[in-house]
């Protein structure tokens, strides 16, 4: 026979006499919150085990704090950890599982170990780190070199919200009256949606990344819980890739994020960014002006040198040309003198020489015209003595046939007409016969 049938409250109660032994009592549970709500003080939400290779949830348990007991709860979390009880934390709570027979299972909360939820976010901060350094990433954006002046920022923010406004007004009212260009690439800075968000913005910036200088990421303070989202591994790869220069000015001085070690720059709030941007060209403005105060007394030192050297020279000016006719004018009697000592010195010899060549010469001279002329009247004696008139003078003659004078009768033939030349006077003769 079967059983009789239980009424559903019947069940429930059976069900909740079974979940009230001692073992379920006082438990400590470590779980992630979610669905977190407040309803007349009284705090529910959800317990909730994700798998750790998918992410799926794979276990869920509805709980609740008390009005009575969540406000001290409350305040004590967050005076230890700085943050508020907040969907996606992790927690370790101490509680007892109830049923009641209209609204089910339930955990109730009366404890929170709050040095779990820090260890956790330190935990988690450290894995995405030891990731990034793994990956070779963790300095990439850190080693970048900033520009000398960086006035053209790409801003990530939330539209409208205060940490913005207060960046721009402190940007824009610097007391150096520096020119910055700027652009809000709207974000969403809080949530689940938060990673997504910024990296859409950075992957839009990067797109013209040309067109800026650096990137500041500004978000204004409020609870820690609130900053959990920035501790992301996605995220934080996507700036410590990032092209450009990257500025992280997320909530108050104590708060600290992933994204904190892996930008550029990390400053403690949004107008400290602006500080920041304002310093660097500040003393760049410093710099020139140093310069341009170098090179105006760099100027003004040549122009004075150079004005007292063209003093002098036209104080020297009107005395120069009759100084350099004098100069030259000295320098040439000087060389007149020179130049005379110089002709004494190397003529005077010379002529001397001259002299007593030409007394040799006249010497020579009269020498051998004596000697040709002993020799010519030697010879003319001799010529005289040689010639045809002195053979005829001697009783000798000379006989010519046509001019010719003959030596021998040969082709003589009679008949031949001859002239005689005798030393005084000619005679002409026929030839009548030769005798060889």
């Amino acid at each position: 026979m079967t059983s009789p049938a239980l009424t559903l409250s019947q069940l429930n109660s059976r069900i909740g006499a079974a979940v009230m032994q001692p073992s379920l009592q006082n438990v400590w549970v470590v779980a992630e919150l979610s669905d977190l709500r407040s309803n007349n003080g009284h705090a529910y939400m959800e317990l909730i085990e994700k798998d750790a290779a998918t992410g799926s949830v794979k276990a869920r348990l509805r709980a609740i704090i008390w009005a009575n007991n969540f406000y001290q709860l409350s305040a004590e979390f967050t005076a230890a950890t700085g943050s508020r009880i907040a969907t996606g934390m992790s927690v370790m709570v101490c509680g007892s599982v109830t049923y009641h027979a209209a609204y089910g299972l339930s955990f109730l909360i009366n404890a929170i170990n709050p040095s779990y939820t820090m260890g956790e976010v330190e935990r988690r901060r450290r894995e995405i780190l030891k990731r990034l350094t793994d990956d070779g990433v963790i300095d990439l954006n850190r080693s970048l070199d900033w520009s000398p002046t960086p006035l053209r920022i790409a801003i990530i923010s939330a539209a409208g919200a205060a940490g913005y406004g207060d960046f721009m007004h402190q940007l824009y009212g610097n007391s150096r009256h520096l020119r910055f260009t700027t652009r809000l690439f709207p974000a969403i800075m809080q949530g689940d949606r938060t990673s997504s968000s910024v990296i859409a913005a950075l992957e839009e910036i990067a797109a013209d990344s040309q067109a800026w200088d650096c990137v500041v990421i500004i978000r204004g303070g409020g609870a820690t819980s609130d900053l959990n989202s920035f501790d992301d591994y996605r995220l934080a790869l996507n700036i410590a890739m990032f092209p450009l220069p990257v500025i992280i000015g997320i909530g108050h001085e104590r708060d600290i994020t992933a994204l904190d070690y892996v930008a550029n720059m990390r400053v403690k709030t949004p107008t400290a960014a602006a500080e920041w941007l304002i310093s660097r060209c500040s003393e760049a403005l410093d710099r020139l002006q140093r310069t341009a105060t170098d090179i105006l007394h760099a100027a003004t030192d040549k122009m004075a040198a150079m004005n007292t050297q063209l003093a002098y020279m036209e104080s020297t000016l009107s005395m120069a040309p009759t100084a350099a006719l004098q100069r030259a004018t000295s320098h040439l009697s000087q060389c007149s003198a020179s130049l005379s000592l110089v002709a004494q010195r190397r003529i005077a010899p010379e002529i001397a020489r001259l002299d007593s060549k030409l007394t040799l010469l006249q010497n020579s001279l009269s020498t051998i015209i004596s000697r040709q002329s002993t020799l010519l009247d030697s010879k003319e004696s001799l010529l005289k003595a040689l010639s045809p008139a002195a053979t005829l003078a001697r009783g000798y003659s000379i006989t010519t046939v046509n001019g010719h004078a003959l030596s021998s009768t040969d082709s003589l033939p009679a008949g031949t007409t001859v002239t005689t030349i005798l030393a005084r006077g000619t005679f002409t003769s026929t030839v009548i016969s030769t005798d060889n």
